[in-house]
């Protein structure tokens, strides 16, 4: 819906912009103040910014090794993936392919990354092909940029319902990232569920 707001808000700038003549000759016309913000405001809205180039540094490949616990108190299962990170639509998302194995089935994932530069929060989905749902999730982040904290829902497959999920993004100082995610079940209590250590590959 949003996204049909601001194409709509978009076309009727479009055309307050644009007066036709007698002899179909379209000529600009001047727009009112209001006009004027509101395109400022879709600029700057559209526009990469130094977050944008902060995430781009991690753009490349990466190797992942993940924990994950099916349930609270079970056994850790550990796997490995590897990780390419790429910029996309000129520089204003960062797309993260994971590809690996998961309970020796073979495992595809891919997550999107933005800065939204109006909410000035970060978003992320992810994708694989363990499901057919989404999630989405929102946070920012603090201890001075070193740790991103977002939250989301994710389907619980059984009962159909949404469940909360957390996760915690760590940039250590040594270049790796640990990335922790917690989920809630439906009438039950938060629990972590995977751990993933990713090492930048050398080339």
């Amino acid at each position: 819906m949003k996204k049909l707001i601001f194409t709509a808000a978009l076309a009727l700038l479009i055309n307050a912009a644009f007066a036709q003549t007698e002899n179909s000759t379209l000529i600009a016309a001047p727009m009112s103040k209001e006009e004027k913000e509101m395109m400022k405001a879709y600029e700057l809205y559209a526009t990469p910014g130094e977050v944008h180039a902060q995430i781009a540094k991690d753009d490349g490949a990466w190797i992942a090794e993940i924990t994950m616990w099916m349930s609270p108190g079970a056994a850790p299962i550990k796997s490995t993936s590897k990780v390419a990170n790429t910029m996309i639509l000129g520089g204003r998302y960062q797309q993260s392919t994971h590809t690996g194995s998961f309970n020796d089935m073979p495992f595809e994932g891919i997550s999107t990354l933005a800065f939204d530069n109006a909410k000035k929060m970060f978003i992320s989905t992810w994708i694989d092909n363990m499901g057919t749902g989404i999630m989405i999730m929102e946070g920012k982040p603090a201890e001075k940029g070193k740790i991103l904290y977002m939250k989301g829902k994710q389907v619980d497959p059984v009962t159909g319902k949404d469940m909360d999920v957390r996760e915690e993004l760590t940039f250590n100082d040594d270049g790796t990232q640990k990335m922790k995610m917690f989920m809630t079940p439906i009438g039950g209590k938060e629990y972590q569920t995977m751990q993933m250590v990713m090492t930048r590959m050398t080339k």
